[in-house]
């Protein structure tokens, strides 16, 4: 495997209403498929969206629906699938959680969102994870973050010490923001010199406007697509082989310091 066909699923969701979530995002899945993608990539919280106040009721219970559901589709339809986030019920905590699963229906790595976004007030809702996710794709890694984790260098650093080459993040990412999120973007491409696909939702939940803007940066930080702010499915082709390529003609990752790294 040299490239991959990648599909950004940059959709509105449904304000707490996970029936019409799991209905709509099938569809927009079945039609990436129809435009050849292999490797699929949802938005954060798109069962519920950020419907806090009642999602001890209506998070999904261990995941199992939200498993069940992407396991099938990806077994069905012989894609890998990044399944955005979802709130999932835990030991009586809400985690934002990603679940990632292969080509064969099996899940190969599981997310929980390390740093929660006190502006949306998930620090009195959710329960922040523990542990970083990643898991092998073809000559390399695939690192998993959720939103706010994007702000946050070291993380991204992490996986690409452990060898990642692509970095995925699902997001709920506001207006006025947009600019941050554009260039924070870039930057982890650039300084890691790895690929970042960002899928973020797009629609208004109350006073709060999403501003899309889904993207796919290569390891050189050039926008391979990018979304405007309206619905829409993404598809970009990623080549494996540049990440090697990068990284053997500025090399970054062997000219580190960390001894002198406070």
């Amino acid at each position: 495997m040299s490239t991959v066909r990648v599909a950004l699923i940059q959709s509105d969701i449904f304000f707490g209403d996970p029936e019409a979530n799991y209905a709509a995002f099938a569809e927009k899945m079945k039609q990436a498929v129809a435009q050849k993608a292999e490797f699929i990539i949802l938005p954060e919280m798109w069962t519920t969206a950020y419907d806090l106040k009642r999602i001890q009721e209506i998070g999904d219970r261990e995941g199992e629906r939200t498993k069940e559901f992407l396991q099938t589709f990806a077994r069905e339809n012989n894609v890998t699938i990044i399944g955005g986030s979802v709130a999932q019920i835990k030991d009586g905590k809400v985690y934002n959680t990603t679940f990632a699963v292969d080509n064969k229906g099996e899940i190969v790595a599981e997310y929980s969102k390390i740093h929660l976004f006190r502006i949306m007030r998930e620090d009195k809702y959710l329960t922040g994870g523990e542990e970083l996710a990643s898991f092998p794709y073809g000559n390399t890694k695939v690192g998993i973050t959720i939103c706010y984790d994007i702000r946050f260098p070291e993380l991204a650093r992490s996986y690409a010490l452990d060898g990642a080459g692509i970095l995925v993040n699902s997001a709920e990412w506001p207006h006025p923001r947009l600019n941050h999120w554009r260039t924070l973007m870039q930057a982890r491409a650039i300084e890691n010199q790895m690929y970042v696909v960002a899928c973020n939702r797009v629609g208004i939940s109350g006073k709060t406007e999403f501003c899309g803007h889904s993207m796919v940066i290569d390891p050189w930080g050039e926008i391979l697509v990018e979304g405007g702010e309206e619905e829409a499915i993404l598809i970009a082709e990623i080549d494996l082989t540049l990440i090697e390529e990068v990284r053997g003609k500025i090399p970054v990752f062997a000219d580190r310091r960390p001894d002198l790294y406070k």
